[in-house]
């Protein structure tokens, strides 16, 4: 019911009056994707910021977790002509899910860990910032592993008790060493051996701020500056980093939003 109503606002949005040079297609929802087209060489903003735009024109927009009910989108062509719409974004309702049986140091970091967090994710951060002009994303997204759903995006986390951080990715229940692929052609810009949280981790760039991370990893196979293409091998399924067993968390992010995978799998369906 919920997914019929985010495409019928969609639809709706959509079919408002044309811009001149702007077409919008996907889901504008918390945690969803919308692909955009402009002409080449014009501007596009979103809440007053710039958002990257290759030379086809073709560009991306990502709603996070927690988005508003409302964004504005600016279009300025290469004349200096400037076009403002408001998009809404449909609101999404989030599940509470409980881990037990964590070990109490990953559970409840004391503040030597904490400390490391913030540097493991500041680190994070600054990858996320490089904005590249990739066209991976174009080809659209394939799963990265073979197995049931264990974990959705956006759920409430509560570890031993503590409540978490919302859950940032999908979790994919597969045997250790089962394979983790490539979601997109991509650049590899980040193969960390041992992030407290995720353990052994992989973060592709497929192109104007669209990354998959692959998380908890037994192995990695690949190394950072490797450009990989899509179902290529990047490592295999593990349960390092706070996991309870082996699986495969799969993130998707637009610049410094996390996004829901299973949307993104559905915006851009891979070949």
């Amino acid at each position: 019911m919920m997914i019929r109503l985010v495409c019928l606002l969609v639809a709706l949005m959509l079919a408002g009056p044309a811009w001149a040079g702007v077409t919008l297609e996907g889901r504008a929802e918390q945690g969803g994707l919308l692909l955009g087209r402009t002409e080449p060489g014009a501007e596009i903003r979103l809440d007053g910021k710039l958002v990257p735009v290759d030379s086809r024109g073709r560009f991306l927009i990502g709603f996070g977790r927690d988005q508003a009910s409302e964004a504005v989108l600016e279009n300025r062509s290469p004349e200096g002509a400037t076009e403002t719409r408001t998009l809404a974004v449909a609101p999404r309702a989030w599940i509470e899910q409980r881990i037990e049986s964590l070990p109490q140091a990953k559970a409840a970091p004391d503040p030597v860990a904490q400390a490391r967090i913030r540097a493991e994710a500041a680190m994070v951060a600054a990858r996320r910032d490089r904005i590249s002009l990739e066209d991976g994303f174009a080809a659209g997204l394939v799963r990265p592993a073979d197995g049931p759903v264990s974990g959705v995006f956006g759920s409430r986390r509560v570890y031993n008790g503590n409540p978490g951080a919302p859950h940032s990715g999908l979790d994919i229940a597969a045997p250790l060493g089962a394979p983790v692929r490539a979601a997109a052609a991509g650049t590899v810009i980040l193969a960390a051996p041992d992030l407290f949280l995720t353990g052994r981790t992989v973060m592709v760039d497929h192109g104007l701020g669209l990354i998959t991370s692959y998380a908890h990893l037994s192995r990695i196979d690949v190394a950072e500056g490797e450009h990989v293409a899509a179902g290529q091998s990047l490592g295999a399924i593990g349960a390092s980093g706070l996991a309870t067993g082996p699986h495969l968390h799969f993130g998707v992010s637009w610049r410094d939003r996390r996004l829901d995978p299973e949307t993104v799998l559905a915006v851009l369906p891979g070949r």
